[in-house]
């Protein structure tokens, strides 16, 4: 009898849906990071190039920065993507239910 089961791939943890949309978020978020570093170090606004370039140890600096940043745009965009995974993008309708629907009669009532 032939063995067809196949051993468990490195990334098999991927083919789980939710992961594998942390995942793509979370390197949308890194991406953004990486780039917003570099844009500060470009761009020195205030000095902070000279400021990190002139320390006895930039790559501290550079590692501490860009941590903070991958954690923060890392985060906000896995978390964009968890909030909008319930999410209908075909229903329109209003929210708020009875109260806001009187308050809108009453406000085009008073206009009309």
């Amino acid at each position: 009898m032939p063995d067809t089961t196949q051993p468990p791939s490195r990334f098999a943890i991927l083919r789980v849906p939710l992961f594998r949309l942390l995942a793509i978020n979370l390197a949308a978020g890194a991406a953004v990071a990486v780039l917003l570093v570099g844009g500060l170090l470009l761009l020195n606004p205030g000095g902070i190039r000279d400021l990190i370039l002139a320390d006895r140890a930039p790559g501290v600096a550079i590692f501490l920065l860009l941590g903070s940043f991958l954690i923060t745009f890392g985060s906000a965009a896995m978390g964009t993507a968890i909030m909008t995974v319930g999410g209908r993008p075909d229903d329109d309708s209003p929210r708020g239910g009875r109260r806001l629907r009187l308050a809108r009669l009453k406000v085009r009532r008073k206009h009309g």
